[in-house]
């Protein structure tokens, strides 16, 4: 039997909020929930979703531009929220409508999705990322981890699609208007990952299988979509438009992990 087709949109992908929809057959899941809940709905018509449509809330870690609508979202809608328990801690003053805990070093489902997540460098209480598969197709999802382990290469090694972190250049990061400790912070090994720190990724894992590849967490001062673009190309041996940008205020539209 053919798996359904696993599709996703971003709402919003940047330091001012990100969220994720991923769906396959009847499960539709919220990957962060870093805007308010007001905005999470207007965002969600815009990919034609009502609050109704979504299953479950699923939170990489606490920090406000992934955590910042969750409580009430949650509440308004009575969707379970699965985190880790350090992200629990952190935010144990949060109410949520249900509370469902992860490992990020054990694989879980969630309906017709299997959620693979695993630990990843960051100034977080207990950060981790995801790759969701539907039994067929992989969808690896890579984004605020400061440095590159062995452990986040297997993870994303072989994915039918990728969205990764390509947060900053390190030229207009040096050069920008952040403070000198936030620069430090932004490039440092529990910040972000650089244009050539993803690109980088890219040559060291199997690509082959790629349809889709996303730039994820995109600084606004400090990048520009050309030349995250330009650099996962080259690192791709693509045209540049191959990447897709997923943008502050426009998120991405649909994309589907078709059964080749």
């Amino acid at each position: 039997m053919t798996a359904a087709t696993l599709s996703f949109a971003l709402l919003g992908s940047g330091s001012r909020g990100n969220a994720l929809v991923v769906q396959c057959g009847t499960t539709r899941l919220l990957v962060d929930c870093g805007f308010s809940a007001r905005e999470i709905e207007r965002r969600l018509a815009r990919i034609e979703l009502v609050p109704a449509d979504i299953d479950a809330i699923v939170i990489t870690h606490e920090h406000d531009d992934h955590w910042k609508g969750v409580s009430r979202f949650s509440r308004a809608h009575g969707l379970p929220v699965w985190l880790t328990p350090g992200t629990r801690a952190a935010k144990a003053g949060d109410a949520l409508a249900a509370t469902e805990l992860y490992s990020p070093h054990e694989a879980f489902a969630i309906g017709d999705l299997e959620l693979f997540p695993y630990p990843v460098p960051h100034d977080a209480r207990e950060p981790a990322q995801l790759v969701i598969g539907n039994g067929d197709k992989r969808l690896g999802v890579l984004s605020d981890i400061g440095v590159v382990t062995p452990h986040v290469r297997a993870m994303i090694d072989a994915c039918d699609g990728l969205i990764i972190e390509s947060n900053h250049d390190p030229d207009l990061l040096a050069s920008g208007p952040y403070p000198a400790a936030l620069k430090a912070r932004v490039a440092g090994r529990l910040g972000h990952l650089s244009n050539a720190q993803a690109a980088a990724l890219l040559t060291e894992i199997d690509t082959r299988g790629l349809q889709h590849v996303v730039v994820a967490h995109m600084s606004e001062s400090n990048n520009r979509p050309e030349l995250a673009q330009a650099a996962l190309a080259e690192a791709l041996t693509c045209a540049p438009d191959w990447v897709h940008v997923a943008h502050q205020r426009e998120g991405l539209a649909w994309r589907s992990l078709s059964n080749r």
